[in-house]
């Protein structure tokens, strides 16, 4: 196995491990620990942008052949899967069964459950449906030392106690390989609508506004800046605004009238439906969240209160422009998520201007993490920020999963 394509910053494993089972990655975890060989845990590849540089890393231990689904139950809305299933596998098989998990994370086609719950990835439509994490009923994963153990059920009754499976989503990697994850699923909803529509100059505060009082509160609501070659839609001077209501097809009826009324109050004149494609395009903004512009991009992605995007926005757009940088945008009106792409046409000198950025943003935006950066420059990115208040208590649970610090050290929160 090629383990160039394992490559994290300037770091290649000294081998790459494709497991055929869970006893093989067993085995390997268990030699590893116990001859001091540093591990990363691979899936589809499409999240491992976030983080920074192992410490040590001598295995890329390649999962993505565990990907079978398990156990279905559509009657029970209950599914399990081996972590190295894709999403759009899971998808397709819950589809099938008219249900549904709303885990949008980017490239569904390549990305695999066990890679989207280790990277605690949100997406947009969690306001409405939740997080990930709280979809996961049980988990089976492998220790460092090879212990092959299992949390949780395949019913909410058989969660008692502490739910280590929830501790395991986030995790990075750093504490344990996931091979299985139990979850419980959703009735796929009737119909589907995106609505798309340009802002025009002054009108972005008026609709946020109008949006706020909508009777039927959409799905997803997004405004977005730039991403033109990937996000549908044009930009107006204040952006794009993209909405997403999903439903009977009597209230996303009636969730569209209520929309183009709010809109066109807000000076908003045209509205772009789609109904059959509101699906594919919804997935197209979901993956212009790590979409690279070649090795001249970075992104970053900063959290926080839905009342408190604009500041951040400004904070991106001021810095970046400082740097003499292009600042596009993706403003989560729900979940207060901000997605800020940097980019520079002017390739040679990208690598200074984006390492100044990142010491900037930092005063202004402490809590912003990078998304994508280019692997060149990973070394000399903050890719975390300041580590949070719970930091010792972080510690100690990686102390006592990972004693030896076999799994991607110094990847996560303040080098962990």
């Amino acid at each position: 196995m090629n383990a160039a394509k394992y490559t994290l910053g300037t770091r290649s494993p000294d081998f790459a491990h494709v497991a055929e089972s869970v006893a093989d990655l067993s085995a390997m975890l268990r030699e590893c620990d116990a001859i001091g060989r540093a591990v990363v845990v691979f899936g589809g590849g499409t999240l491992q942008g976030i983080g920074g540089v192992p410490a040590r890393y001598d295995v890329a231990l390649d999962c993505s052949r565990l990907d079978r689904i398990l156990e279905h139950e559509p009657r029970d809305l209950t599914i399990a899967a081996e972590a190295g299933c894709t999403l759009a596998a899971l998808d397709q098989a819950l589809a099938g069964a008219g249900r549904f998990l709303p885990l949008d994370a980017p490239r569904a086609s390549l990305a695999t459950l066990g890679g989207t719950l280790a990277s605690g990835w949100l997406g947009p439509r969690r306001a409405t449906y939740g997080r990930p994490r709280d979809f996961v009923l049980g988990t089976t994963c492998v220790l460092a030392d090879g212990t092959i153990a299992s949390a949780g059920g395949m019913v909410v009754k058989n969660v008692t106690g502490y739910d280590l499976s929830k501790l395991y989503v986030g995790s990075h990697g750093t504490l344990v390989a996931l091979t299985r994850a139990n979850l419980r699923t959703l009735p796929l909803p009737p119909a589907r609508r995106l609505a798309i529509a340009a802002l025009h100059e002054g009108t972005r505060a008026r609709t946020v506004s109008h949006l706020a009082a909508l009777p039927i509160e959409p799905t997803a609501a997004l405004i977005v800046k730039g991403f033109p070659k990937s996000i549908d839609g044009n930009d107006g001077v204040d952006g794009r605004i993209v909405i997403l209501f999903e439903g009977s097809e009597r209230t996303v009826d009636a969730a569209t009238r209520e929309l183009r009324s709010a809109l066109g109050s807000a000076g908003v004149p045209e509205t772009r439906l789609l109904d059959r494609e509101a699906g594919p395009a919804f997935a197209r903004l979901i993956d212009a969240y790590v979409e690279p512009l070649g090795s001249r991009s970075m992104t970053y992605r900063s959290y926080g209160s839905p009342s408190q995007t604009t500041p951040r926005l400004d904070a991106f757009e001021r810095v970046g422009h400082a740097n003499e940088l292009e600042v596009e945008t993706i403003e989560d009106l729900r979940t207060g998520d901000v997605i800020a792409r940097i980019s520079s046409r002017l390739t040679p000198d990208f690598a200074a201007r984006a390492v100044a950025f990142d010491s900037q943003r930092r005063t202004a935006l402490a809590g912003a993490r990078i998304v994508v950066a280019p692997e060149r420059l990973r070394a000399r990115l903050d890719a975390w920020g300041a580590p949070p208040a719970s930091f010792a208590t972080m510690k100690a649970i990686k102390a006592r999963f990972d004693p030896h610090g076999t799994f991607a050290p110094g990847r996560f929160v303040g080098k962990l």
